[in-house]
């Protein structure tokens, strides 16, 4: 069993660090061709069928690069298709979602004080809220909404909020971020091998039967990698969002994540703005700011999250807290069946992250992410499996704050 679980944890590791890698593959190559797109500039005398051009320089040499709005009049001898990076991403997700989510569904992806199910039933659960958000969104874009870009904007919004709130619903908070999140690089890979890759053959296809492409498809290719870009920024937080448990063991974590959204695709349109050379918006910076202060002040609203501490480094300030030991009592009974140097916690072999929380000193050495994770938010106990209450939350953070001042 031991052996297993290192594999297991490396495994992790593994799948973890091939996703990095090729979704940095994908997000590059998306941020490229949008801004070339965005930068393309027309001159007289262009080859038949060009669309714009751009010059580059990088790397020690200069680029010229020509767009054809439709096709070029003949096929060219060689040609890149940029596909597998979004294929990789996607399915290097899903197996870490795997790996991570369904083999440790009664951890992190089932919180029965949410909503009381089986293993089973919440991965089904899980791939059907994934596939659903898909289809969903393809429906509407095909729909005549997917005619006005203002519109549809306006109506996808209103469906991530939606289903961000119907998440929190279902799983813990952790896993309604991650969920979200893989809705929406579903979304994204689909956009890749639904629509923009076929659309892409059927023009490549048309040119090598000496038809003349319609030009409908690459606008309908176009307004989907549109749509893949202004997504970006949000999927990255959400799957890095594990890292933040203010963000998704709050109260109103479905609200902080449906903020996200708009400060991510607020950040896109100044980047895109820049570079199709229309501006510098830089109100869209002072826009995000102002929504990031209010994602902080909703991090802190619930009654058990009140008030804002500044932590102190001596840690004996927090032994010797009147709170201590009643603090000492809760710590020991909720977390130190896996914060231990032998945890007893079924399936757990090693403390998460080092964190031995089994002796005074180890208790107060970790009294700031003790008051972050625990007291704070909801983050720990993954899916509150000890069952800590409200008031061992507040006592945790009353104890924090007092030994703080």
């Amino acid at each position: 069993m031991m052996d297993f679980a290192i594999f297991w944890d490396w495994l992790s590791f593994a799948v973890r660090w091939l996703h990095v890698v090729t979704s940095i593959a994908w997000i590059g190559s998306s941020f490229y061709f949008v801004a070339l797109d965005l930068g393309l500039r027309q001159r007289p005398g262009m080859p038949a069928g060009a669309f714009g051009e751009e010059w580059q320089v990088h790397g020690g040499g200069f680029y010229h690069i020509q767009k054809y709005l439709v096709a070029p009049a003949e096929m060219p001898e060689h040609l890149t298709w940029f596909k597998w990076e979004s294929y990789a991403t996607w399915l290097s997700g899903f197996a870490m979602l795997c790996v991570v989510y369904y083999a440790g569904a009664d951890l992190f992806l089932i919180d029965p004080n949410v909503l009381a199910m089986s293993v089973p039933v919440g991965i089904l659960l899980s791939l059907a809220t994934i596939g659903v958000g898909w289809v969903v969104y393809d429906l509407l874009c095909r729909s005549p909404l997917g005619k006005s870009d203002t519109g549809l904007m306006l109506v996808l919004y209103g469906a991530l909020v939606f289903i961000a709130w119907g998440l929190t619903h279902l799983f813990t908070g952790r896993a309604a971020f991650l969920h979200l999140g893989a809705i929406t690089a579903t979304i994204m890979s689909a956009n890749v091998f639904m629509v923009i890759i076929p659309n892409q053959k059927i023009v490549v296809a048309d040119l090598i039967a000496g038809r003349k492409p319609d030009p409908k498809y690459g606008k309908i290719a176009k307004q989907r990698s549109l749509h893949n870009n202004y997504l970006t920024l949000p999927v990255l937080f959400l799957m890095l969002s594990n890292h933040y448990p203010l963000a998704f063991g709050t109260e109103f974590n479905w609200v902080i994540a449906s903020l996200v959204f708009v400060i991510g695709v607020l950040i896109r349109h100044y980047f895109n703005t820049m570079h199709a050379r229309k501006g510098n918006p830089t109100w869209t910076w002072l826009a995000a700011a102002v929504l990031f202060v209010i994602i902080i002040w909703l991090s802190t609203v619930p009654k058990v999250l009140t008030g804002e501490v500044k932590a102190s480094s001596a840690a004996q300030v927090y032994v010797a807290s009147a709170h201590f030991p009643a603090v000492r009592d809760t710590v020991l009974g909720r977390c130190s069946m896996c914060h231990a140097r032998e945890p007893s916690y079924e399936g757990i072999y090693h403390a998460p992250k080092g964190v031995m929380l089994e002796t005074d000193a180890g208790i107060a050495e970790q009294a700031r992410e003790i008051y972050l994770q625990a007291g704070r938010s909801h983050a720990m106990p993954p899916a509150n499996v000890t069952h800590i209450t409200d008031k061992e939350r507040a006592l945790l953070v009353a104890w924090f704050e007092e030994a703080g001042k």
